[in-house]
């Protein structure tokens, strides 16, 4: 283990900028030259890996962290025998957590034939006092353990440890700091998310997000338009502005969509996700005037029974989840409309079901997201009586299986046949003689094409309906981008 002598460590501390994020910069350069110290040492470069748990929020936070580990010195790989292995964890259903245990368990054995290796854990698993001590008592070989709200904070840490060879944990209980202008490295050069707000007020009760993410904290629109400008100028056509709940963004959400559809350089706009509650008529009204602002609406459903609803601590019932699905198909044309449904919440029963499936025939969901309902200690839900026995929800998710694949399968037959815009994402995983992309409306497309299309809005015929996805030719040879 690299040592400082703690003389010198000190005035390095000491000589630390208090405001983030130039802090966070020093120990990056501080970082930097014992990474080349070791480097030296080992006559060969180090190497780092980074894997992602859960949704976009956390997807961007990696960009971030990964940015940070480059600039340091690290070379990034997508293998796991590295120097250095970062999980960003997920905690949202309990299948995550177990995942995250097993992957360290084998990391061990990783650790055991190279002892340098550092081992690093964050993200909304961390937030969870019981799930800290569980790592701290049977998973020591961790090293560095940080939260949510101290995410920017990985080079700091990083620096303590070089220096004491002791693991490092700060999980921080709550934050109103919001820390942005870190380095990044973008998955795509040509499309990006964009923090416009952290944290969720909603509280409902089978939801561990507001405990682990916090409050509600929204970044100054200028500084979101900034970023996105910038973004533009680096050759970036789409963006993705991100929430846990953007359209209750505190400074007008319908205005900064607006906005950033209107930055020069951008093609497309999406956001993620909407709440039922807080979908104003303002919001349809700018996504229905600029064609900029994609054809996608996800609007989680959860259930379709007003009593579950209602124990749900959703805020609408059914009858008004209908009327604005309405209101949304009848104001924006050709939208698609996805969502996320639970199958299984405590005291559901086959009424309450009956009352989902009826929700699906009705707004006809283009896709759906489904889960069975996860216990997560801290939540209201969690402690709640009448939980569905395995059986019971195993039927119920199949049968709502069944319907989602069959009306989303008929929701894609619509389009058979037309012309559309393509956003080329990349070579087609399963035949490199194709390329995928994405409609307006989040449909996937796969058409015969080469690298040279990669970030490219493009016009399709699509030829082929395949349930969720198209089979497209281009039309004609002009990139619309």
């Amino acid at each position: 283990m690299y040592y400082i002598d703690e003389d010198i460590k000190q005035n390095i501390l000491a000589e630390a900028p208090e405001t983030e994020p130039e802090r966070q910069y020093y120990f990056i350069d501080e970082c930097r030259k014992i990474v080349s110290s070791i480097e030296e040492e080992k006559g060969r470069k180090l190497t780092a890996c980074i894997n992602t748990f859960g949704c976009q929020m956390n997807a961007k936070d990696s960009e971030k962290l990964c940015g940070i580990m480059q600039r340091i010195g690290y070379v990034m790989t997508d293998t796991e025998d590295a120097d250095f292995v970062l999980y960003n964890t997920c905690t949202v259903r309990e299948h995550a957590n177990v995942r995250v245990y097993g992957r360290l368990g084998v990391l061990k054995n990783s650790k055991d034939h190279n002892p340098d290796m550092i081992i690093a854990l964050c993200g909304c698993m961390m937030q969870e006092p019981d799930v800290v001590a569980i790592v701290k008592k049977s998973y020591r070989h961790v090293n560095i353990i940080f939260g949510t709200h101290n995410i920017y904070k990985l080079s700091e840490l990083l620096f303590l440890y070089f220096c004491e060879g002791k693991n490092q944990t700060e999980v921080l209980d709550g934050t109103s700091e919001i820390v942005e202008n870190l380095p990044a490295n973008r998955v795509y050069k040509f499309k990006s998310g964009v923090n416009i707000m952290y944290g969720c007020n909603n509280f409902c009760s089978y939801c561990i997000v507001p405990y682990v993410r916090g409050r509600e904290r929204s970044r100054a629109q200028e500084d979101i338009l900034n970023e996105v400008r910038q973004l533009a100028a680096d050759g970036v056509v789409e963006v993705m502005l991100l929430g846990q709940n953007v359209n209750s963004y505190a400074y007008d959400f319908p205005d900064l969509l607006n906005k950033v559809a209107n930055v020069p350089g951008i093609k497309r706009v999406r956001f993620m996700t909407s709440h039922p509650k807080d979908l104003s008529d303002e919001l349809i009204r700018v996504i229905r005037d600029n064609p900029i602002i994609c054809r996608h609406i996800h609007l989680p459903l959860q259930s379709g029974s007003s009593r579950v609803l209602k124990e749900m601590n959703r805020r609408y019932d059914k009858e008004g989840y209908l009327a604005l699905a309405d209101k949304i198909r009848k104001g924006i044309p050709d939208v698609a409309i996805t969502t996320d449904i639970i199958v299984g919440f405590p005291g559901e029963t086959e009424e309450d079901f009956q009352e989902t499936l009826d929700v699906v025939r009705k707004v006809r969901f283009d896709s759906a997201f489904t889960f069975i309902y996860s216990k997560r200690t801290g939540t209201r839900a969690a402690s709640m009586p009448d939980q569905v026995p395995k059986d019971i929800v195993d039927d119920r998710f199949n049968r709502l299986l069944a319907l989602v694949t069959e009306i989303g399968k008929e929701q894609t037959d619509l389009y058979e046949g037309r012309t559309m815009d393509v956003l080329v994402e990349g070579i087609n995983p399963k035949d490199p003689a194709y390329v995928t992309g994405r409609l307006s409306n989040n449909s996937v497309v796969h058409l015969k094409g080469d690298e040279s299309l990669v970030g490219q809005i493009v016009n399709v015929r699509l030829d082929e309906a395949k349930g969720f996805y198209y089979i497209g030719t281009i039309t004609d040879d002009v990139s619309l981008s």
